[in-house]
Parts: structure tokens; C-alpha cells; sequence
């Protein structure tokens, strides 16, 4: 009888498949490039808002109103910002969604298990953390959702300045959190942040959507066919009383993700090539721009801490995002028999749960609906969503690059190509054409190394036998 099997452990956050580290990287370049414009954007915006001369020129560009006021849009540059222009940052992420679900690691329930498991810990510890801080302060719950949500883009940024060489495995959990971070953070905002609903506004915007899904589904191709389409559908959703954005993200999801058989791309993967740039380079940065400038002095920052509303997300983005991420990766390798790459250790888990204590866009958002109509409130959960990403980003920082010397290490085995083919070594080793393709290398380096010794051994020889007289005559003394 033969032996049963064992059952080995999987290895969590271990080494990306080939096509999926090539998606990453991709998506993360863009990311990153988006991430330090949106971190000039902040910055730009806390200047222009508060230095003297130009506050007033701030106030009066993000108030000023444009737009057709017999549509319902008539609305507020800041006002366009938040829930125009992230409608096409959810529609990437919409479309980020959908390629993990159908193509990605969220195909596979088991390998799904970790990134969700760590998302949701990730957005349920700081809201727990911030309702226990405002139950005990005796301060508002409204803004728990406010420190759920983790910016890709502002913790990539993060990465870019301090040059951390981050394994590709890292990177790809961070980003594949914040995909599932943002799916949550939608239905955060369809859910709690519709207060009232036009039901004939809402029932125009599903009879677009059902069209522009019949259309995907018909091979129709145009972007003046979908443009003008999107357009319609998210001026219907935005009078319906729900958020915008969520026109964006639905159309996302409608894309198909997986190739049909001679497809070099998917069509979702076109379209986010294309769409990617504009949101990471133009619409998030523009969202920042007019949504980060608040007026920020010595007693604001302080007041941070002495008001349950924004020491809660304060707290929540640096405590409990790194608790909430990093409890939910060990629950799920103690519970599913996972086992902790070996490569890498939990230290390391830490510090990426830290970097996504980094909240900006969603956060921001976020924290206009849950305080609207009251300005004041509002711009003290900015300035709290501000400082707890910058404490955030500072942990995470030291965490980094303590162990930024292994990351290098690990990162050069991840890019070592000895025969210049264009694949990592580490995904050929299996591969006996890889082995014979190494051994015709070494072989023509030893023949080069042969040769160069015979002509060096050769030229030292022929040294050796020159004539010493004329060399002693010439240092003879006259």
C-alpha cells in the first residue's frame, strides 16, 4: 500500500509567477510615477493654502462653480475633483479588481485567502480602534470609515524616496491590499454615504449601464461610442444620490480581463494601459491638490491629538492599520497551514502593514462625506489624515530600511539574468535548456580566460629573455 502523501505547507507570499510579476511591475511603475506627483500635489496644496498671499487664490479656485446647472452639475472645482475625476481612479481600480479576480491571485480561493483575510482585518481594526477612541473621548462616530482605507499610490511614492529594494512579493501583497481595500471602500460609500435616493436618476443610470455591458459583450469598439456613454451613466449616478464613483468601478468590472485564445491583451488590460497613466498622473494628483489644502499651524496639529475624532484616525491609520494587516497574515497562516516564505520574516510583514497605515485619497474622501456640512470638522480630519500618514509613512520608513540590506539581496536574485534572455534566472532553474545555455556560456568565458593566460603567459616570457646588458650599461655611472 502506498503511503499517503504529505501535506505540504504553503508558502505565503513567496515568489510571484512570471506573467504576474510583469503585471505588477508595470502597474507599480505607473503607481509610483502617480505616487510622487500626488505627493507634490499635497505639498503644493498645504503651501498654496497656507501661505498668507495665496490663501484667499486657493479658497476661491476650489469654490469656484462651473458647470450646466440645469443638469444638476453645476458644482465646485473641488466638487468635480471628488467625484469626477476619482471616478476615473475607481474605474482603474474597478478594472484592477476585476484582472485579479479572473486572471490574478484572487482567482484562487486559497491564495485569495491572504490578501482579503488581511484587507478586511486591515479596515476593521482601524475602525474599531477609532469607535473605541471616540466611545471613550465621548467624540462623534461618523468618521470611522475615515482611517480604513490604504493610498497605493502616496505608499509607493513613500518607497521611491527612500529607495528600498522591496521583493517583488512585498510589493505585489501591498498592491493586491489595496485593490481589495478600495473594493471594500466602495461599498463603504454606496453603502453608508447614500443618504437619500432619485430612484428615476438611478433607474437611467442602470438602464446606461446595461447598455454599456450589451455593448462590451457585442465586440462594439469606439471610443466615441464609450465615452460619451460613460459620461451620461455618471451624471445620472451622480443625481441618483449615490456617489459617483461608483459609475466608475461598475463599468470597470464590466471589462472582460481574460484573453480569448491569440489575444496578446484582454481588453481590460488595454483599456487600464491606457486609463492608468490619466488617473495615477492627473486625476488623483488634481484630487489632491483641492482636497489636502488645509490651513495647518502649531495649535491645529496639536488640537489633532486632544479631539477623539481625529486622534481616532490618527490612531487608526498607524495602529491599527499595522495591527489589523499584520494579525490578519498570521491568522491566516495559523489557520490554513500557510507557512511565511523563507525568504522573508514577520518583521517584514510588519513593515508593509505599517506602509499601508498610509491613507490619502479614499481617506480624504471618505472623511468630506462623513463630516459634510460641517467645514470646520472636515478640515481637522484632513489635517488628522495628513499627520497620521506621515507618522505612518515615517514608521514604516525605519522599519524599511532596517532591513533594506536582505531587500537588496533578495531583489538582485530576482533580477539576475546570466544568460541575457530576458527571463530571471530564478524562473529557469527547472529548465534543462537554461542549465545547457549556462554551460555553453562558462565554456566560451573559459576558452576567452584560457587565451587571454597563454598571451599573457607568452608576453611574460618573452620579458623574461631580453638582454640585461643594455640595461645595466644604462645605469652604470659615467
Amino acid at each position: 500500500m502506498t503511503a499517503p502523501r504529505p501535506d505540504t505547507p504553503r508558502k505565503i507570499l513567496g515568489r510571484l509567477s512570471l506573467p504576474e510579476r510583469t503585471y505588477v511591475a508595470d502597474a507599480l511603475r505607473t503607481e509610483t510615477v502617480g505616487g510622487v506627483l500626488l505627493l507634490a500635489a499635497a505639498v503644493a496644496a498645504l503651501l498654496w493654502a497656507n501661505i498668507p498671499g495665496l490663501h484667499d487664490s486657493y479658497e476661491s479656485v476650489a469654490h469656484f462653480h462651473l458647470g450646466p446647472a440645469s443638469l444638476g452639475l453645476d458644482l465646485s472645482v473641488a466638487h468635480w475633483a471628488a467625484d469626477g475625476l476619482l471616478a476615473v481612479f475607481f474605474f482603474v481600480a474597478g478594472i484592477e479588481l476585476k484582472r485579479e479576480l479572473v486572471a490574478g491571485d484572487l482567482r484562487d480561493p486559497k491564495a485569495a485567502a491572504l490578501p482579503v483575510v488581511a484587507a478586511l482585518c486591515g479596515m476593521a481594526v482601524p475602525a474599531l480602534v477609532y469607535v473605541l477612541t471616540n466611545v471613550t473621548g465621548g467624540g462623534s462616530l461618523a468618521g470611522w470609515a475615515v482611517p480604513t482605507a490604504t493610498d497605493i499610490a502616496f505608499a509607493l511614492a513613500v518607497l521611491a524616496v527612500i529607495g528600498t529594494s522591496l521583493p517583488s512579493a512585498l510589493r505585489a501583497f501591498l498592491l493586491t491590499l489595496a485593490v481589495v481595500d478600495d473594493l471594500f471602500a466602495i461599498l463603504i460609500i454606496a453603502v453608508f454615504f447614500t443618504d437619500s435616493l432619485d430612484f428615476a436618476a438611478l433607474g437611467g443610470a442602470v438602464a446606461g449601464l446595461a447598455v454599456f455591458w450589451l455593448l462590451l459583450r457585442g465586440g462594439v469598439r469606439g471610443w466615441y461610442v464609450y465615452m460619451p456613454l460613460a459620461l451620461v451613466i455618471w451624471g445620472l449616478m451622480y443625481n441618483s444620490g449615490v456617489h459617483a464613483t461608483i459609475a466608475g468601478v461598475t463599468m470597470g468590472l464590466m471589462l472582460r480581463c481574460h484573453r480569448h485564445e491569440g489575444e496578446a491583451h484582454s481588453p481590460g488590460e488595454r483599456i487600464e494601459h491606457l486609463v492608468r497613466p490619466l488617473s495615477a498622473g492627473l486625476a488623483v494628483p488634481l484630487f489632491a491638490l483641492f482636497s489636502a489644502g488645509v490651513v495647518v499651524s502649531g495649535g491645529a496639529l496639536a488640537d489633532v491629538f486632544t479631539q477623539p475624532e481625529t486622534l481616532g484616525v490618527v490612531l487608526g491609520l498607524v495602529v491599527g492599520k499595522a495591527l489589523g494587516i499584520f494579525g490578519g497574515t498570521w491568522l491566516t497562516a495559523r489557520f490554513t497551514r500557510a507557512s511565511l516564505s523563507d525568504d522573508l520574516a514577520w518583521a517584514d510583514v510588519f513593515a508593509v502593514a505599517s506602509l499601508a497605515g498610509i491613507g490619502f485619497t479614499v481617506s480624504l474622501l471618505i472623511g468630506e462625506l462623513a463630516f459634510e456640512g460641517d467645514q470646520t470638522m472636515t478640515d481637522e480630519i484632513k489635517a488628522a489624515v495628513l499627520l497620521g500618514s506621515l507618522i505612518a509613512a515615517t514608521l514604516a520608513t525605519v522599519l524599511l530600511k532596517m532591513r533594506n540590506a536582505k531587500y537588496r539581496r533578495l531583489w538582485e536574485n530576482e533580477e539576475r539574468d546570466e544568460d541575457a534572455d530576458g527571463i530571471p534566472d530564478v524562473y529557469e532553474e527547472d529548465d534543462p535548456a537554461y542549465h545547457e545555455r549556462l554551460a555553453d556560456l562558462y565554456e566560451r568565458k573559459a576558452a576567452e580566460h584560457r587565451r587571454i593566460a597563454r598571451e599573457k603567459a607568452a608576453a611574460r616570457h618573452g620579458l623574461a629573455e631580453v638582454p640585461g646588458g643594455a640595461g645595466d650599461d644604462h645605469h652604470r655611472p659615467a
